[in-house]
């Protein structure tokens, strides 16, 4: 059976080749000079912003705290949250659709947008739609969708793929981004400037004017959300460059495709994380525009509005007891910013619209780990624990990770959709299996373990540089730790034996 009569969100459509395991692809992305200069560059500056915008906050650990109570409680309760949204929602005039998985979701966008009758569409940044793949979906029926966040213009005109969640094109620089300006706007509309310089200010003057056109002809506005707030049906975005709220102000039709884990259950609760967010995204204050809806309203905004609220593989990871905290995620992007991996490898390496140590996470649940990709993810980390001290809802991304790792290791059988789905421990793991089940065999063993130790100890003159057989990718790129003169067994008997004996 195929992944797609499995109906598996996030992998890609048929006809197109699958992405690499993580490690083939960072072992490209790593020799890539302009690459790692750009990454290393962007994340160290979002990063220090970012740590002088939390240290103002002398309560950010309760923030913190109350973040992962909050997300735990709406997950816990989603079911009902999510009735109370459609009801809210309905009673504001708008009307809510229900999508199993990307297919469906594709499927009821792209018939909202027929309805109207127009062949065009104007976006705000939605990791959501990225997700389930809605623009290539709308180009096969015909319809054109026009990205108007200036990063995601970047990437679209540039034919390109996100790489970060919060800064999709922080892999360009000004000069690419100039020179992508010059050679691509004229057939998406109005072209750059000829004389265009790599200037920020003449850059976002001429994203600007081509984006101007479209706000003002387009008929149909599609988003995402930050936040739905279940008590009254209120969907939010925030934003730094306006364009979002162009986007969601002058359509006549607007559709929003949110993840069901969006939603928080009260305005109170919202409150908690319009301070913790733009801290940890853009390192401000408050973000320079927060919009807000709630269904239609005469004579003010879209008036027509649909919500499409997405599973796609959200209830199988909720199912998870360990892997659900991915779920809380705000999309905020502080653990690319300080992930080590992220910023020697860049985010086209995780093959997933979410990239980085939540990507490493939440893909594998989101589209299971039986793809070459999506079993590797889970290793694209040093667990050094970085992103875990700044997530601002304590997403633990190495217990996570850890625990994936045994899925993947192990294989199993899990249901998603419906369907019974066989986990195949991935190629190169069964020498894994071996060697965990040999320490386990020693550990349980004092006397042998002892022996071994020793044994080690006296021909460690003879430790070769690299293991043979499987161990031997391990060793080309670490060094084999060096033997002790004696085994710690041994040193600590021989240091405070004595004190033992007093006692």
């Amino acid at each position: 059976m195929s992944t797609t009569d499995l109906g598996m969100p996030g992998l890609p459509p048929p006809g197109r080749p699958e992405f690499p395991p993580f490690p083939e692809a960072a072992h490209d992305a790593v020799r890539d000079e302009r690459l790692r200069g750009n990454l290393r560059h962007a994340t160290h500056t979002i990063r220090a912003k970012r740590a002088g915008a939390v240290a103002e906050v002398s309560d950010w650990a309760e923030l913190r705290e109350a973040g992962r109570r909050i997300k735990d409680h709406a997950l816990r309760h989603l079911d009902r949250y999510l009735v109370r949204v459609e009801e809210a929602v309905t009673a504001a005039g708008g009307t809510v659709h229900w999508a199993a998985d990307a297919e469906e979701a594709n499927r009821i966008v792209a018939g909202l947008v027929k309805a109207t009758g127009e062949r065009e569409v104007v976006k705000v940044k939605s990791m959501a739609t990225q997700e389930i793949g809605l623009n290539e979906a709308l180009e096969a029926e015909g319809i054109r969708a026009y990205e108007t966040d200036l990063a995601e213009l970047i990437v679209q005109l540039g034919k390109d793929r996100p790489s970060h969640i919060l800064v999709p094109a922080i892999h360009r620089n000004r000069g690419e981004i100039r020179d992508i300006f010059r050679s691509e706007m004229s057939e998406w509309g109005r072209p750059a400037p000829a004389d265009l310089t790599d200037t920020p200010a003449e850059l976002a003057e001429a994203a600007r004017l081509h984006l101007r056109e479209k706000f003002l002809r387009a008929k149909v506005g599609i988003s995402g959300a930050n936040f739905v707030v279940a008590e009254t049906g209120t969907l939010v975005v925030v934003e730094s460059e306006g364009n979002g709220r162009m986007c969601l102000t002058l359509p006549e039709t607007l559709i929003s495709v949110v993840g069901i884990e969006k939603i928080v259950p009260t305005w109170r609760d919202l409150e908690v994380f319009l301070q913790t967010l733009p801290r940890s995204s853009t390192a401000e204050r408050m973000n320079p525009y927060t919009s807000m809806w709630t269904g239609t309203t005469d004579g003010d905004g879209p008036r027509v509005f649909h919500l499409v609220l997405l599973d796609n593989g959200r209830t199988d990871t909720l199912a998870d007891e360990v892997g659900r905290q991915a779920l809380r995620c705000i999309r905020c992007s502080a653990c690319l910013n300080v992930c080590p991996v992220y910023e020697r490898a860049g985010g086209h390496a995780y093959g997933s619209v979410y990239p980085g140590p939540i990507g490493a996470i939440l893909s594998p649940q989101l589209r299971g780990t039986r793809s070459a990709i999506d079993a590797s993810l889970p290793y694209a980390s040093s667990l050094c624990g970085a992103c875990y001290e700044v997530c601002p809802v304590a997403i633990d991304i190495p217990e996570v990770l850890v625990h994936l790792r045994e899925r993947v290791a192990q294989g199993g059988e899990v249901t998603r959709g419906g369907n019974r789905v066989v986990l195949r421990p991935a190629r190169g793991h069964g020498a894994e299996r071996v060697a965990m089940r040999a320490a386990r065999w020693a550990f349980g063993r004092p006397g042998a373990l002892r022996g071994g130790q020793r044994l080690a100890a006296r021909v460690r003159r003879f430790r070769p540089r690299t293991l043979p057989g499987p161990g031997r990718a391990w060793t080309g790129t670490r060094d084999l730790p060096a033997l002790p003169a004696e085994p710690f067994r041994d040193w600590w008997q021989r240091t405070h034996g004595g004190e033992e004996e007093e006692k």
